[in-house]
């Protein structure tokens, strides 16, 4: 297994392949079936050259089957914080101990950029995420947001890791 941020060379619509597939999977029973459904493809590969985030994946076998976005935070109520935009991976490959490898090597990249907290935001109905957050060391808090996705009123809420 090797996780590194992403090169010019790197194809960017096999990454967004792991979202797409991922938030179908995750998400289906809490996010619209029909919006999951019509997701298209390549439909995240334009996100992953965001100017200020930066975007590491993991390959096995020389498949991309996990990716990760982080950043400085963009919410101006917790400026010193850095953030996980997201953690994906492909279907057959969660619980196996890839996404831990990946949500650590995040994490050290953020501590190396100095930054003495990190958050992320997962909608409250995602029990599975919310669990390997949990474990992982996040903390839950009681901040939140309304999001709406395909038509449904969703709510996502903060977790926080602190570097000891």
């Amino acid at each position: 297994m090797e996780i590194r941020y992403i090169n010019s060379s790197d194809n960017r619509n096999a990454i967004s392949q792991i979202y797409e597939e991922s938030w179908k999977n995750a998400y289906s029973g809490i996010i619209p079936q029909d919006y999951l459904d019509s997701i298209p493809k390549g439909q995240w590969a334009k996100n992953l050259d965001t100017p200020g985030w930066h975007t590491m994946v993991c390959i096995e076998n020389e498949e991309y089957i996990g990716t990760s976005s982080f950043c400085k935070s963009r919410f101006e109520q917790y400026p010193d914080s850095g953030e996980v935009i997201s953690i994906y991976f492909l279907p057959d490959h969660v619980r196996k101990g890839y996404g831990s490898k990946l949500m650590e090597a995040v994490i050290c990249e953020l501590q190396k950029q100095g930054f003495k907290e990190v958050f992320l935001w997962v909608l409250e109905e995602n029990s599975c995420a919310r669990q390997f957050y949990e474990k992982f060391g996040f903390v839950y808090t009681s901040d939140y947001r309304e999001d709406n996705i395909g038509g449904k009123d969703l709510r996502e809420v903060r977790y926080v890791y602190c570097f000891a």
